[in-house]
């Protein structure tokens, strides 16, 4: 598939994309069915990277560009940095909020208590991906499986094998594994097609989904990924004659994307009791690049805080390799915090999406899953 030209891609996309949604269809009405409201709210579980790291990088020895524990990070709202990717809150705080249930705590944050993972915890961590190279991925899953132990000594199999089974498991991976071959010397994009490559991503990733199972997960919440070459990060190695995406990473995105959503099909019919939402990450982005003004802002492609062309040099405070740097007067009219993020207003606007619709590509919304036993 690599070799052919995009627009058979395109076409063969749209084919699969009609008979997935018809069948989503059916699945949606059926499930909503079976639906009533548990006494209490589910555990709220987060896999991913820097979309979701409320963080857990600041206890971890890293590249610089992987923390946010610096001004002027968390500025808009908690008027201090916390180790959020964005000017405030992420699309999981949001979620956290919307299923009344506690903000999880990141996992790696010293002095955590056992009480502390009764109503969930968070993984996430900057810079993680689904291949060898962003190995945080399964590293997730092992500290997953630690709560899991933490919890059965406090609570005993029954009540804590229930925490699990009636969890929401919230997922944003891939991001690093298709940015970093254009952000570092990689030769692996000349050693694989693109269809080989995004297999291997989704074939790591299938390994989690399946490990997060078999561990009590039944009810998963996914985003796919956004255009990536649109990323200020990403627009900005075009040569300055041009100011269009790096067409390149997002024709990867694309192919995952599809990927993951025959994927998670896949998974529905392959395991008793698998249920999902997939929000569409891709499209809500774009539309609010596109056409920002829809959404009540200002600017949709140069971020707010950075340097250079699009502000998409990575140098939004800390001691990054570029010391220098702007900060836009209002966040809350930009798509892009800095290179790479979004800002706390996109961010609540995509959650209030995931959480209602639409842009749901899978037979449950965020709030039915918390809904459901």
């Amino acid at each position: 598939m690599a070799n052919n030209p995009m627009g058979a891609i395109s076409s063969y996309f749209t084919t699969v994309m009609v008979v997935l949604y018809l069948r989503i269809g059916a699945a949606y009405s059926l499930h909503i069915s079976e639906c009533k409201k548990p006494e209490k709210g589910a555990a709220l579980f987060i896999f991913g990277d820097s979309y979701f790291d409320v963080g857990n990088n600041n206890y971890i020895n890293t590249s610089t560009l992987d923390q946010a524990h610096f001004w002027p990070y968390g500025q808009s709202y908690f008027k201090s940095p916390t180790g959020r990717f964005s000017d405030g809150r992420l699309i999981s705080d949001f979620i956290a909020e919307y299923a009344n249930v506690p903000v999880p705590p990141p996992f790696l944050q010293p002095g955590n208590e056992e009480d502390n993972y009764v109503g969930g915890a968070n993984f996430a961590s900057a810079g993680a991906g689904s291949l060898v190279q962003t190995f945080e991925g399964a590293t997730q899953v092992n500290n997953y499986k630690k709560v899991k132990i933490l919890l059965r000594n406090k609570l005993g199999s029954s009540k804590s094998d229930k925490i699990f089974r009636s969890g929401v498991y919230l997922i944003s991976i891939g991001t690093n594994d298709y940015l970093s071959p254009f952000l570092t010397n990689s030769t692996v994009l000349t050693s694989y097609s693109r269809t080989q490559y995004v297999q291997m991503v989704i074939g790591n990733l299938t390994t989690v989904i399946e490990e997060i199972y078999k561990n009590g997960g039944r009810k998963f919440g996914f985003l796919n990924l956004g255009d990536l070459g649109c990323l200020p990060g990403l627009r900005m190695l075009n040569p300055p004659t041009k100011n269009g995406c790096l067409e390149e990473a997002s024709k990867l995105a694309k192919l995952h994307n599809l990927e993951l959503h025959i994927l998670l099909l896949r998974l529905q019919k392959k395991f008793k009791g698998f249920t999902y939402s997939l929000y569409d990450y891709n499209r809500s982005l774009r539309q609010r690049m596109n056409h920002p003004s829809r959404h009540g802002l200002k600017e949709g492609k140069r971020a707010c805080c950075g340097t250079g062309r699009f502000r998409g040099i990575c140098s939004c405070g800390g001691k990054r390799p570029v010391k220098q740097f702007e900060v836009c007067k209002s966040p809350n009219k930009h798509v892009f915090w800095d290179s790479y993020h979004l800002t706390q207003t996109i961010y609540q606007q995509m959650a209030a999406e995931m959480w209602n619709g639409p842009l749901i590509g899978g037979p449950s919304t965020l709030k039915t899953l918390f809904q459901c036993l």
